[in-house]
């Protein structure tokens, strides 16, 4: 009875062991294919931004020596003022719009699903695709906006010639590459509010603007954070799309810190260590945000 009794436990404690370890293995093929191609490039690219490289193959020690580089580079002023500039305004357009054109599709009783691969369009091409064709189109010379803008007697801008305006058009272009992601994602949330509670705001005579703003912005507040938090990553990483359709300029006004980093890691003369640091410090800005953000959105979900 007792040898029973062992063998049955002996089964069942394995029977329990393998159900522990099942989700494991289920999520080990993941997890080595996010350590191979996400965690090692990460902390080899921290352990290059200590080093000195012309080749990538061979390395020198140099300690901060990058970092203190990036640092006093006469050019870091700029690129870090045309940063702030891009993200501020496009994290507020792109929240803003994404907000307007989600409350507006979401009241349409009819042809919905058409809208929503409208505003989605824009996603699915390639950002480098988005530059080129955002260059013809805001050409001084051959392009469309302009020649509409003469016929209608608005003259020439140089959209990709003057500092200001070459800005201007790149966050404009950002904005509409990733408005419709953004948008998605609000009208998904939009859609998770109880009807009967906007149902009886109407009985109660609420106008529109009321109900907009004393119960769908507050009910998506965590959706709009997403947004936020979303917008800010894509706005310090843009890059694809304003290299070619500006290149940086003129005159620099539009160089990023992610063709900052472009440059000093693949254009001659190479310094894959200075890249390296100026990725770090971009990674540890990002990662700043983004934990700022949420945990300011959490604070003020608890309140």
């Amino acid at each position: 009875m007792n040898k029973v009794s062992t063998k049955a436990g002996r089964r069942r404690s394995n029977v329990s062991w393998r159900r522990r370890l099942m989700p494991y293995l289920f999520i080990a093929p993941n997890m080595a294919i996010f350590g191979t191609f996400i965690i090692y490039p990460a902390l080899r690219g921290i352990w290059i931004s200590f080093q000195e490289s012309s080749d990538g193959r061979d390395f020198k020690y140099v300690g901060t020596a990058n970092y203190k580089t990036i640092l006093h580079d006469p050019t870091i002023a700029s690129v870090a003022k045309n940063t702030a500039t891009y993200v501020i305004f496009y994290v507020l357009i792109s929240t803003l719009l994404a907000l307007t054109l989600a409350i507006i599709v979401n009241e349409q009783k009819f042809l919905k699903g058409m809208y929503r691969s409208i505003l989605f369009l824009p996603v699915m091409l390639s950002p480098v695709v988005v530059g080129l064709i955002w260059n013809q189109v805001l050409d001084r010379k051959v392009g469309p906006l302009n020649q509409l803008l003469e016929a209608l007697g608005g003259g020439s801008p140089g959209w990709l010639v003057e500092p200001k305006l070459g800005m201007v058009a790149v966050i404009f272009t950002g904005v509409w590459v990733h408005i419709g992601f953004y948008s998605i994602i609000l009208l998904a949330g939009l859609q998770g509010i109880d009807r009967s509670v906007l149902e009886a705001a109407a009985m109660d005579g609420a106008t529109r603007w009321q109900t907009t703003t004393k119960i769908i912005l507050p009910l998506l507040k965590p959706t709009t954070l997403v947004i936020i938090i979303l917008s800010t990553i894509h706005g310090f990483q843009s890059f694809d799309f304003i290299y070619t359709l500006t290149g940086g300029g003129p005159l620099g006004s539009t160089t990023l810190i992610v063709q900052y980093i472009y440059d000093r890691a693949f254009q001659t003369p190479i310094q894959y260590g200075l890249g390296s640091a100026a990725g770090v410090i971009l990674f540890s800005i990002i990662f700043a945000f983004t934990a700022l953000n949420f945990l300011v959105g959490r604070k003020k979900e608890a309140v």
